[in-house]
């Protein structure tokens, strides 16, 4: 099901329509997790983390400020990053893969924009056969041993208003005409502008405020489908 103002839907509808470009976030949009969390739990941080994460995709806390904090509390190293994706393999949302394919096959470029870690998103980029460099996400950086020292603050995705500086760049980079961001988030919204359209997703999270301020809000992927094969 979508919902929202007509006008809005109708030109959210034709920009994926027309896309030369589709920005995904990732976390509770192609995949049903909040990977940071995950890992968490992994590392027995989950209570006071999710908290941090639920302040930051309500947009009550600045992302880099959640985000370092996050960090500190989990201190997760190579090993348990690697063990935690062992363990816990991050599940694509049902839909997302078809969605992405279709697109790629008529030659739209698909990205992966995330605040979350480059290092899990890796086998998710993989299964949905996404170039390498068509990731922005956030890179750990480990000590020789592979203990966690930090995070790249030069990652624009690092930090609140990152997730438009992207589309900027993709936008001047490439000269895109029409570029969509999809996501469940506070962030993934203030992608819209530059992007042409936000497509909120509400199919593993309902925020409100992405509700009521997303372009075109859909609870599933079918839609989109449906979307991009009538075009």
């Amino acid at each position: 099901a979508g919902s929202g103002g007509g006008i809005a839907v109708e030109a959210a509808r034709a920009a994926l329509r027309a896309a030369d470009a589709v920005c995904f976030d990732v976390d509770s949009t192609v995949i049903q997790e909040e990977g940071i969390d995950v890992l968490a739990a992994h590392c027995g941080a989950a209570e006071e983390v999710a908290a941090l994460t639920a302040s930051a995709m309500g947009g009550t806390m600045l992302f880099q400020d959640a985000l370092a904090a996050r960090l500190e509390l989990i201190k997760p190293s190579r090993s348990s990053i690697d063990d935690c994706l062992e363990q816990n393999p991050l599940p694509l949302t049902p839909g997302v893969a078809e969605l992405i394919a279709k697109l790629q096959a008529r030659g739209t470029a698909v990205y992966l924009v995330s605040g979350g870690f480059r290092i899990m998103i890796e086998p998710v980029r993989e299964v949905l056969s996404i170039p390498e460099a068509n990731v922005y996400a956030n890179t750990l950086r480990f000590a020789a041993d592979g203990a966690y020292v930090d995070f790249d603050a030069e990652e624009p995705t690092s930090r609140d208003g990152g997730k438009p500086e992207v589309v900027r760049l993709l936008k001047e980079q490439f000269g895109y005409d029409t570029v969509v961001m999809v996501g469940d988030g506070a962030t993934d919204m203030q992608a819209r502008p530059p992007a042409d359209a936000f497509i909120g997703f509400g199919g593993v999270a309902v925020r409100d405020a992405v509700r009521d301020g997303a372009d075109w809000f859909v609870l599933d992927f079918d839609e989109m489908i449906a979307e991009v094969d009538s075009a």
